[in-house]
């Protein structure tokens, strides 16, 4: 029979039992196996990292992966899901870097890669059991014993088969070019991590800096003869007063890699003749549409006495007049190696080393259709060593690409001694600025916020910068990219379109490559002497090499040790070594499709143990069926996903993906240390517990959007709904066992032949289940969730406290049979209904009210089937009539409680105002209940 239930509850207490109930009964391993033979349902789990302690975000995104595969299973699926831990890349290294000290890469190979690697492999796991401890702990059921994790060989080897893959298909490639690099990390970064680090109010100088024309070198059409010519009607034009070309940067230290200025070929430029307070003067040019911009005098931190504007319409002339026009450099760079030109640096694989060139000995104008003329001064400063457009513009002109900063980010040497030499570009500004300003070659400085790019992992800022790099030609697949994704079903669906298509629609191709230590190594070996490169796509492939050196059958396939592993050039015969790289991180989560399973090997252990021996065994686990991350993975894990799949197998690898907001502090903040806003989620597991954190994330804010966290919501969703659904369950019990009922023996009147009361509350159920189950078929937790609690409040507010009297009554006539057999009935569909929401509540509940009376039931709640609506019981013409009665009740009361009557003190009428043909039916039995609830005579 059942067991007594208090009124007060420790819910974290009462999870713990749950817990061990769980454990002791392999609940888990039960809800999987009793449907192996059934449809599958697949969740994907996204890899986190276990270096660091998992926080109240990592709560949400495991909950909703949660919920999905609990309900799948009480439909009838198999629904196995299987850990998984991402165990490479920069942030590992980052750690073990902060732990040891050390500020660069050069500390690093001092002290030894193979040391170095061995602290990376130990500091993945550092964590663990916290990530484990967590997971178990929020009731999220996934396969912890089993994991995938990247840094195995079998996982690598994988890697290799894909990376071997895409190079037969010629999607591979190494270029030159600029790509965003980290100077404290000392690598390059994807499109998709830098979309993950931009700051929108990162200040940096503004600075409009001087260019001094040199007429004597120039092939412009401008020229001095025509400057006279035009200028004749307003003033006479001195060829002795310098003239300059007027740009505007953010960045002054790429100033010392200028190549050439950029104007746009078609829009209007003007000479203005600057006169200064000290009787100095000089003519500028710029753009003329920018000039209230350039000269506004509250901007301007400059001592001028006026300004006259020459040109006027309709002598404006365009800026393809200007190209061909000849500068001096700013700066001289050293001719060195750094100085490179293009036959060397526009070669696809393999690259030659660069050479010291020439450089003219003035710069020039060129044209570009991305000069704007909505900020600066329409003439832009090219360094191709410092920028994407500035590269491709430098490549289709011939431009050198000068670079003069190393790969720290610290300044090379220029010609002369320059007291920014060897500091980092950003302390180098400073002292550009001042440098320029006392030669009289700063017009404008002051400072500005805008939005740059930072280093996602270290925060340092990102520079631009020239050189070599692997690229997965993503580019080449954009169609496919965009085609695929119409197949996919995101939730919200605006991301389809929105964040996620404009990404595909501007796809680059990806940099592939690090230049780090701890990651899974690029299986490229490159010949010694000839420059032959091979791609290797597995340890079978490579053992069959010619002159194989520093192989073994157990050799760890990390750094240093692929390294060592050389063999015979097929064409010369020199020595082949494997090119030091190793891949984006990005790319092995991207990879867990195949690599979790070695695929095409699949030659794992647990392969053994999940039966995954063939290509029959693995389509069962793809595509998934289901993933679920944050919205910041939508140029993450998202992307890497779907550009592999597409790219590797000409396939989706995915079908429905949940996309949540990101979490703020309760005042909106982003959470981080340095504002000690981060939430323990420990410490709300233990005040609240899990079912009450759970179902604040799942119900709380609508999933896609951007949530404030706010522990003392989470106090308030327990209060009242799980509070109120358990003196729901108390009650029963309570009454229950004062008559001794029992729904295995009770003689109960058919639900049709129940009072009204009772086929209302049945109706209400039975549309509860159909709502709840078509928004979980459609991916909507939380509107299925806030439905649930819908119920549970007419549960507890009408239908019980309509139905209290009935529980009072002294024999068991059918009245009061039918209360109970209805109550419980409802009680226990909920608890089925709850189990993939608060999966600790629905077991308690279902052991007491079911495994007590039927000991034939399935042993756990989650091992039940997901109720099916009866059609049969649903009442609109009930339902409707009975939220009419509601409503007037909650109506009548706030009157009341305006006109200060209690509902104790009985009144003689309530009048109530309808819309004309819209009155309720039954009014005759709808009175009734009004007049009781209202206490009116």
């Amino acid at each position: 029979m059942f067991q007594p239930v208090s009124s007060k509850v420790d819910f974290p207490a009462q999870e713990e039992r749950i817990l061990a109930l769980w454990k002791a009964g392999e609940i888990f391993a039960k809800s999987v196996d009793q449907r192996q033979r059934a449809d599958p349902f697949i969740l994907y789990e996204g890899p986190p990292t276990a270096n660091g302690n998992p926080g109240i975000h990592h709560v949400l995104a495991r909950v909703f992966k949660d919920i999905m595969p609990r309900y799948k299973a009480m439909k009838g699926f198999y629904a196995p899901r299987r850990a998984g831990w991402d165990t490479h890349g920069l942030p590992v290294e980052l750690e073990v870097e902060k732990s040891m000290g050390f500020t660069s890469k050069t500390q690093i190979e001092e002290y030894g890669v193979e040391k170095f690697n061995k602290h990376c492999r130990d500091s993945v796991f550092k964590y663990l059991d916290k990530w484990i401890e967590l997971t178990e702990r929020i009731g999220f059921w996934v396969d912890l014993e089993n994991p995938y994790v990247t840094l195995k060989n079998e996982y690598i080897e994988t890697g290799w088969w894909i990376i071997k893959n895409l190079w037969d298909k010629k999607l591979l490639y190494q270029g030159f070019r600029v790509t965003p690099h980290c100077p404290r990390c000392g690598t390059s970064l994807s499109s998709h991590e830098v979309a993950l680090g931009y700051k929108d109010d990162a200040d940096d100088p503004s600075v409009y800096v001087k260019f001094k024309v040199d007429w004597q070198q120039s092939k412009a059409e401008i020229t001095e003869q025509t400057l006279k010519a035009s200028c004749a009607p307003v003033i006479n034009y001195n060829p002795n007063i310098p003239t300059y070309l007027l740009a505007w940067t953010t960045t002054p230290w790429t100033l010392t890699g200028n190549a050439a200025l950029a104007v746009a070929q078609n829009d209007e430029y003007l000479l203005y003749e600057v006169n200064y307070e000290d009787n100095t003067k000089e003519y500028l040019i710029f753009a003329y549409q920018l000039q209230s911009l350039v000269l506004n005098p509250a901007a301007r931190k400059f001592l001028i006495k006026d300004v006259k504007e020459y040109f006027p319409a309709p002598q404006r002339f365009p800026g393809r007049k200007l190209v061909g026009l000849s500068y001096e450099r700013l700066y001289e760079p050293q001719p060195i190696s750094y100085v490179m030109g293009w036959a060397e640096t526009y070669m696809e694989p393999p690259i030659s080393s660069t050479k010291v060139i020439d450089i003219p000995s003035r710069n020039r104008v060129v044209s570009a259709d991305f000069v704007s003329m909505t900020d600066g001064t329409g003439i832009v400063h090219i360094a191709p060593a410092f920028g994407a457009d500035d590269f491709e513009l430098g490549k289709s002109k011939g431009l050198p690409v000068i670079q003069t900063v190393d790969l720290a980010g610290k300044m090379l040497p220029l010609k002369g001694l320059h007291p920014w030499d060897g500091k980092f570009v950003k302390d180098a500004d400073k002292e550009i600025n001042k440098d320029l300003a006392a030669r009289g070659l700063l017009f404008r400085s002051e400072r500005i916020k805008h939005t740059y790019p930072f280093c996602w992992r270290c925060s340092s800022p990102l520079l631009y910068y020239a050189k070599p790099s692997w690229y997965i030609r993503t580019s080449a697949k954009k169609q496919e990219l965009i085609d695929g994704n119409q197949k996919i079903n995101w939730y919200p669906d605006h991301i389809k379109e929105g964040r996620f298509g404009d990404w595909l629609r501007n796809n680059v191709d990806w940099a592939l490559s690090r230049e780090r230590y701890w990651g899974t190594p690029l299986p490229v070996w490159r010949c010694q002497g000839c420059g032959h490169e091979e791609c290797i796509g597995g340890r079978e492939e490579l053992k069959t090499r010619s002159g194989l050196q520093g192989w073994s059958e157990d050799l760890d396939l990390h750094r240093p040790y692929i390294d060592q592993v050389t063999y015979s050039c097929p064409k010369c015969g020199s020595t082949m070594r494997r090119v030091p790289e190793v891949l984006d991180c990005w790319f092995d989560s991207g990879a867990m499709p195949l690599a979790q399973w070695h695929y095409p090997f699949f030659k794992s252990d647990v392969n053994e143990c999940y039966q995954i021996k063939d290509m029959d065994g693995f389509n069962q686990w793809f595509p998934a069926d289901y993933i679920c991350e944050a919205v910041d993975q939508t140029r993450g894990w998202f992307y890497t996903l779907h550009a592999l799949s597409t790219l590797v197998k000409g396939e989706l690898c995915y079908k429905n993906v949940i996309c949540l907001g990101l979490i703020l502090d309760a005042k909106g903040e982003k959470m981080s240390k340095a504002r000690g806003n981060v939430v323990d989620p420990w410490k709300v597991i233990k005040e609240r517990g899990a079912d009450a954190l759970r179902w604040y994330m799942l119900t709380a804010s609508s999933p896609g959007n951007v949530r404030r966290f706010d522990t003392n919501q989470v106090t308030e969703v327990q209060r009242q709904f799980l509070l109120t659904l358990w003196n729901t369950y108390s009650f029963f019990v309570t009454y229950a066992l004062i008559d001794k009922y029992n729904p295995v023996t009770a003689s109960v009147p058919e639900p049709k032949e129940r009072p009204e009361l009772d086929r209302w509350i049945l109706s209400e159920l039975n549309s509860l289940i159909q709502q709840v189950t078509e928004r979980l078929d459609n991916y909507d937790p939380t509107t299925a969730g806030r439905a649930i609690a819908d119920f549970v409040d007419n549960l507890s507010n009408w239908y019980v406290r309509r139905s209290r009297r009935r529980f009072w009554k002294g024999e068991n006539d059918s009245d009061k049979l039918a209360a109970y057999a209805t109550l419980y009935e409802c009680l226990v569909t909920l608890c089925k209904l709850l189990a993939p929401f608060t999966p600790f509540m629905a077991e308690e509940i279902y052991q007491n009210l079911v495994r007590s009376v039927y000991p034939e039931a399935p042993e756990s709640v989650h091992l039940a089937d997901y109720p099916v609506a009866n059609i049969a019981l649903v009442d609109e013409e009930l339902s409707a009539n009975t939220r009419a009665i509601t409503s007037i009740c909650s109506l009548g009361r706030a009157a009341r409680s305006v006109a200060g009557i209690k509902v104790r003190q009985p009144i003689k009428e309530v009048c109530i105002s309808v819309i004309s043909g819209k009155e309720p039916q039954n009014v005759e039995v709808m009175s009734e209940q009004i007049r009781d609830e209202l206490n009116v005579k």
